[in-house]
């Protein structure tokens, strides 16, 4: 579990930079070379590495070195996870949301029913 949450931190952290999302978009259209994936930043190459670094260790890229071309692609499988993560989330958050709706239903109900007159309060006015 705690290597799942750890796993899952990771995911998030990489993903929470914009470079490394651009990276990640795409690696969607397919396997590129480091130097594909870095041409249209305006970085070092060397800065540009940590950004790879940190989508290899989140398990969410992996990259292979054939001769001088490091080539890397997506791994889609650690996004399971995340995914995962968010079902649970949308879970719990429907159903709270599911409970808030009952809950504004029942106050509508109540307010109406103190708003209608009792038909022993029109009776008395007839009477009169």
């Amino acid at each position: 579990m705690a290597n799942q949450q750890t796993r899952l931190d990771q995911i998030f952290a990489a993903l929470a930079d914009p470079t490394r999302r651009a990276i990640v978009m795409r690696l969607c259209a397919g396997e590129a070379s480091v130097g594909e994936l870095a041409d249209p930043f305006d970085m070092a190459l060397p800065s540009f590495m940590k950004h790879i670094h940190v989508l290899e260790t989140s398990g969410l890229v992996q990259s292979e070195k054939s001769g001088r071309v490091r080539t890397c692609r997506l791994s889609p499988d650690a996004l399971v996870g995340a995914e995962d993560w968010f079902q649970q989330q949308r879970a719990i958050w429907e159903a709270r949301l599911d409970r808030f709706e009952a809950y504004v239903m029942k106050l509508k109900k109540e307010r109406a029913a103190a708003k209608r007159p009792s038909r022993t309060t029109k009776k008395k006015g007839a009477e009169s």
